[in-house]
């Protein structure tokens, strides 16, 4: 897929590297545009919308989420179900972002305004789905994220059917792990949970995470 590198942002973005450590919001305002939505993962940081239709925060988790590409945990349920169902990229990438911002999702942060941001920085080569479906060809699950050099940063993920959305998980892993320089590949998924800390992602302190986008940013995409 080729990259169209948008025109560069007007704003003035935080600068992580430069907060209290535990402060998480840094900043709220500005625009979803394709050219700030890019500068801010470059320097460290994500949108999410303060509320519905309400303004944009940008965020710096102090610690942050990361999956250690080689700390994925598999169990033996889950590799059942990646032999179960079938995964593809970028071949459903609206129906993704629309399913992980189902409305009766509790929690939901995934407005209008974020799937037309990040639909577009998909049509400009940035932003990747990787979905699973059933032998039929029925979308369960998936995830979706923005790539930048050799960061994937991890957005959201839904399913409808079990390990649906760990299967993607596993695909996106195996297609990182399996590229050039795995060893400084970044796939940041924001927070730790329960639930992603059972499958291998631990909590790195905000300083040694801008370390590892550093070091991965240069890198080639994998997508």
């Amino acid at each position: 897929m080729t990259r169209i590198e948008p025109a560069p942002t007007p704003w003035g973005l935080p600068e992580p590297g430069e907060a209290e450590p535990g402060v998480e919001l840094l900043g709220v305002g500005a625009d979803l545009a394709p050219g700030t939505l890019l500068a801010a993962y470059r320097c460290g940081l994500f949108p999410m919308p303060l509320e519905a239709d309400g303004p944009i925060g940008w965020w710096s988790p102090d610690p942050r989420g990361v999956l250690p590409l080689a700390g994925l945990r598999v169990t033996s349920s889950l590799r059942r179900s990646c032999r179960r169902f079938t995964t593809t990229v970028d071949t459903a990438f609206v129906e993704v972002v629309l399913a992980c911002g189902d409305p009766r999702r509790p929690d939901g942060w995934i407005t209008p305004g974020v799937v037309e941001a990040y639909t577009e920085l998909h049509r400009l080569g940035w932003a990747h789905s990787v979905e699973t479906r059933t032998a039929e060809g029925d979308l369960v699950g998936g995830l979706y994220g923005v790539e930048i050099g050799g960061l994937f940063a991890g957005e959201s993920m839904f399913s409808t059917a079990t390990d649906a959305s760990k299967v993607a998980l596993v695909a996106l892993v195996q297609r990182l792990a399996a590229s050039e320089l795995p060893e400084r590949r970044l796939l940041d998924v924001q927070w730790r949970t329960e639930h992603l800390a059972s499958l291998g992602v631990v909590d790195v302190d905000r300083l040694d995470y801008l370390r590892l986008l550093d070091s991965a940013l240069p890198l080639p995409p994998v997508f």
